[in-house]
């Protein structure tokens, strides 16, 4: 069989990556409809051996179609996701807008793929940072069970989608040639620095970025009393984002078994030899399908704990890969 797929957000730096991976994945597509805002109406897109004009995303754009991804703002798929679902397709979200309703499944396929079936015409893709992490985690829960985790990213500015990326390569190359150096899409320079704002501030100091790690891993892997921390930095990596974990489990923890449980997980690969300077970093897992885990050793601070570092291109299997697998999966 074969399916009709739209895009909406499609010229943007996860739609782009949709139209990439349905290619290098030889998904079996029939037909391909690529949507984004009017300002974006009209443009042509070279790919998959033919020429696609962008229509715009409105509600009634979806007639036909088996499955919709989204990469657009919350507000946009809270108007058109539902639209989809009406007419008959199934809507697969990027945004945060449904990740959290009862009634919407939250999935990645590796961890809680059955969750899918249990759609009522919209699935939601979970945050980029949460997706990577859990990658990690979930193995490690399932051989020990996981009781609290706490976090520090190392986020890549493709994270902030295509205007960000630009900034960051305009940004080197001002401090290159000694020019002034320009910010707009960051309040500060990402060129050479680092800073712990990732989403907008609330009230309890943490941001909206560091609770949705929090809220999605208690959903994802159903532990709903799981306590999580995390602090998420922007850093001057161009795509690829790295988290820092510590975690305290249930069950007394080893260096060997948790090693094994990541080479055996699926998506994940375990690069661990600090011996020889391995372990994973953003320029080896960019535009790679699996996530990496390394630098795992037992928690000197935490009882029945770990310490492991985990990398992943969020651009992939933080957005428009795990989208994709969601559909795939339908498919088989």
């Amino acid at each position: 069989m074969s399916y009709n797929i739209g895009i909406v957000g499609a010229t943007g730096a996860v739609g782009q990556e949709f139209i990439k991976l349905l290619q290098i994945r030889q998904f079996p597509l029939a037909d391909l409809k690529l949507f984004a805002s009017s300002r974006s109406a009209g443009k042509r897109i070279e790919a998959l051996d033919r020429t696609y004009v962008v229509e715009e995303a409105t509600n009634s754009c979806f007639d036909g179609l088996d499955f919709v991804l989204f990469s657009a703002n919350g507000t946009l798929s809270q108007e058109l996701c539902p639209a989809a679902a009406a007419a008959g397709a199934v809507a697969v979200d990027n945004s945060s807008a449904f990740r959290l309703d009862p009634d919407v499944p939250l999935v990645i396929p590796e961890i809680n793929g059955s969750a899918a079936k249990t759609h009522r015409g919209i699935i939601a893709n979970p945050n980029c940072t949460t997706a990577v992490a859990l990658m990690a985690a979930y193995p490690l829960h399932q051989a020990f069970g996981l009781k609290r985790m706490f976090a520090s990213t190392y986020q890549a500015v493709s994270g902030s989608g295509a205007a960000a990326m630009e900034e960051l390569e305009d940004q080197m190359r001002s401090w290159a040639a000694d020019e002034p150096i320009e910010k707009e899409v960051y309040a500060h320079q990402i060129a050479f620095n680092a800073f712990p704002h990732v989403d907008s501030f609330l009230e309890n100091g943490y941001t909206k970025e560091e609770l949705k790690m929090h809220n999605e891993s208690q959903k994802i892997m159903d532990i709903p009393d799981l306590s999580v921390s995390c602090t998420c930095v922007r850093v001057p990596v161009m795509r690829s984002h790295s988290v820092s974990i510590n975690a305290e489990f249930e069950k007394p923890v080893s260096v060997e078994e948790a090693k094994a449980a990541i080479a055996s997980a699926p998506g994940v690969d375990l690069v661990d030899d600090p011996s020889s300077d391995s372990y994973p970093m953003p320029l080896d897992f960019a535009e790679r399908e699996n996530c990496a885990v390394g630098r795992i050793r037992k928690d000197i601070a935490l009882n029945n704990g770990l310490a492991f570092w985990a990398v992943g291109d969020q651009l992939w299997k933080g957005a428009a890969l795990n989208a994709l697998q969601i559909i795939e999966s339908l498919t088989e």
